[in-house]
């Protein structure tokens, strides 16, 4: 069972206060308005954590230690459009929206943090930046702050972050050295032919027919194009084609994402897409345009980092996870300084905690977030934050 100080065990009811009214309160990428407002009236209230508004909705939360080096620790703010089914009365008050991913237990752990270090600031050797972040969900609220200059600013060497996982047991972490999530993108396919009378297919050329081709001859870009030591994975998840049943489809569209661990096989992959899906269309009399949006770069550990957290928490309590094939915005910080993304156990069959991320009935117990507290203060003790 993982210990925690008596100091964090205190601040039991503080973290269900914290995470019930934030989860009440959910609210999509740069609208956290009242998530921000809540935020910035309980970290006023504490004593040696200046308070700053950024990127719109974001807030950063910083103490000041004996160097002006700091530590940052990252929460994300936002919601999913989720209609809620978990029937709690602390459920959501914002109708079609909910935090189904744990965004409430982020910024409650971290909320607890700065109380933490407001409480140990005598013993502070390096400065501590709290990140409370918009936008992770979409479009990327990292990338506004790191490109706002804030890292620079608050000569940050190391950045942490969190994220509550119901596939580990609770009172355990996962990480792992190197790439941990993966870098993910999404494309958008519009295939144009020539409608026709169906009892006259000659006379058109078939989009429904070449697109349901070109989903098939898109799964050799994995099997045939990647390297088999790598991992990657192409998902078409939407087609759109067709109006009648006695119609030659003179449009289709398809939808999807890819998602691999370096930038070098996304690169490689989405050349291979485009190819494939213009000849294949060609093939069928049809012309094709693709558009491909990359989206969060991959989330890659610091191997120093890894080993420290796994020191300073105790080996029986880390996993080494596999790679996930989720992706994290996480991964603009670590672009820019050293960063280390770790994941918080909340399973807990016991208590119903058994569903998934951005499920509707998703669910964790509180005391799950103090481990979180505790696991980053012995972090801090560690490597020399706290004294």
């Amino acid at each position: 069972m993982f210990m925690l100080d008596q100091a964090t065990s205190d601040k039991s009811e503080l973290a269900i206060r914290h995470r019930r009214a934030l989860h009440q309160i959910p609210e999509v990428g740069f609208q956290e308005f009242k998530t921000q407002q809540y935020l910035i009236s309980s970290l006023k209230s504490l004593e040696g954590v200046v308070v700053e508004v950024v990127a719109k909705t974001g807030v950063l939360a910083w103490i000041q230690g004996r160097s002006e080096q700091s530590v940052a620790f990252r929460a994300d703010m936002d919601a999913l459009e989720v209609t809620e089914k978990t029937g709690l009365p602390y459920a959501s008050g914002h109708t079609g929206k909910m935090h189904a991913c744990g965004h409430d237990g982020h910024m409650t752990m971290a909320l607890l943090l700065a109380q933490s270090l407001s409480e140990r600031r005598d013993r502070l050797e390096k400065s501590v930046l709290i990140i409370f972040q918009p936008a992770e969900e979409g479009p990327g609220g990292a990338k506004v702050l790191v490109e706002a200059g804030i890292l620079e600013k608050y000569k940050v060497e190391a950045v942490y972050g969190y994220h509550l996982f119901p596939e580990i047991a609770s009172g355990t972490f996962a990480t792992r050295s190197g790439p941990i999530m993966a870098m993910t993108g999404e494309f958008d396919i519009e295939i144009t032919g020539m409608s026709a009378h169906g009892a006259m297919p000659h006379l058109g050329s078939d989009a429904l027919l070449a697109a349901s081709s070109i989903v098939s001859v898109l799964q050799s870009v994995v099997s045939r194009n990647v390297k088999p030591t790598e991992a990657a994975v192409l998902t078409v998840g939407k087609m759109f084609s067709g109006e009648k049943r006695n119609v030659i489809a003179g449009q289709a569209r398809l939808e999807g994402t890819f998602r691999a661990f370096s930038k070098e096989v996304f690169e490689q992959a989405v050349a291979r897409m485009e190819t494939i899906v213009r000849s294949v269309a060609e093939g069928y009399g049809c012309d094709a345009h693709v558009e491909i949006r990359p989206m969060y770069p991959p989330v890659i550990n610091d191997t120093a980092l890894a080993a420290l957290f796994t020191d300073a928490v105790g080996k029986e309590f880390v996993l080494e996870i596999e790679p996930q094939m989720l992706a994290e915005d996480f991964a603009y910080y670590q672009e820019a300084v050293p960063g280390l993304f770790v994941f918080v156990g909340c399973r807990d069959a016991a208590k119903g905690h058994i569903f998934g991320l951005h499920h509707e009935c998703f669910n964790f117990d509180e005391s799950v977030l103090l481990n979180g507290v505790a696991a980053m203060l012995k972090v801090f003790e560690k490597s020399g934050v706290l004294l």
